[in-house]
């Protein structure tokens, strides 16, 4: 009984060193930028035990929200998440959509929102396990309670996936277009977005039928909002 007692008091520390070691890692990225992401880890490490002959190259350059066009702020909100101004993190609506339709048998979607994503491609891993959707809930909380919005979206459009081994929209727009995030127009920031979904099957550099009329839409969606001007009230 001594020895289960001890046990369990272990690892209620455990579980709350970690708790408390979280929120102070959220808490100072607010003003550090983060060096590195979770994605890009795994990215790395599966590089490393891949057998191809091709090299893994990741190529990310952090850029603050000023240095980076607002059509590519307004591009990934129109494209991922229409009410992030208004959102605390979740998107209700969405989610109890999305759990209706997979209860009336169809095609399970995704209804996270940037803050949500920010969480996963930072802190976590790939995959649908609820031990990762429960950690994801939880940092995705952290944030929205010591970040502000334009630092979740700072950090996002930063860490994102565009490609493989392609990270932030200013590596993306050096790679795609040639030039820094902050001269992306409305039409190329719109095409960053549309690959957003499956940045490895999706290609911005080659874009398909369908990347093209996504990334149409996108430009329709933003011009919708009201353009950058939607995001002002965050920004």
């Amino acid at each position: 009984m001594r020895l289960l007692r001890g046990l369990l008091r272990t690892i209620v520390w455990s579980v709350l060193a970690a708790l408390l070691l979280s929120i102070l890692l959220v808490a100072a990225l607010r003003y550090v930028n983060p060096p590195t992401s979770a994605f890009m880890i795994a990215a790395r490490i599966e590089a490393w035990n891949s057998k191809s002959s091709k090299p893994f190259v990741l190529r990310q350059q952090w850029r603050p929200l000023s240095n980076i066009s607002p059509q590519a702020a307004i591009a990934v909100v129109a494209s991922e998440d229409q009410l992030f101004p208004q959102h605390r993190g979740f998107d209700v609506a969405q989610i109890r959509k999305a759990i209706d339709e997979a209860d009336q048998g169809g095609r399970a979607r995704g209804a996270s929102t940037i803050s949500q994503q920010t969480a996963k491609n930072l802190f976590l891993w790939s995959g649908k396990s609820l031990v990762r959707k429960g950690l994801e809930a939880w940092f995705t909380v952290l944030m929205e309670a010591f970040w502000p919005k334009r630092r979740i979206l700072e950090v996002y459009l930063n860490v994102a996936q565009f490609g493989d081994g392609l990270y932030g929209v200013q590596a993306a727009s050096r790679e795609y277009f040639r030039h820094d995030a902050a001269k992306l127009s409305a039409s190329e920031a719109a095409l960053l977005a549309a690959v957003l979904p499956n940045p490895i099957r999706l290609k911005a550099g080659k874009p398909s039928a369908y990347v093209q009329r996504r990334r149409d839409e996108i430009v329709g969606q933003m011009q919708a909002l009201g353009g950058p001007r939607y995001l002002q009230q965050v920004l």
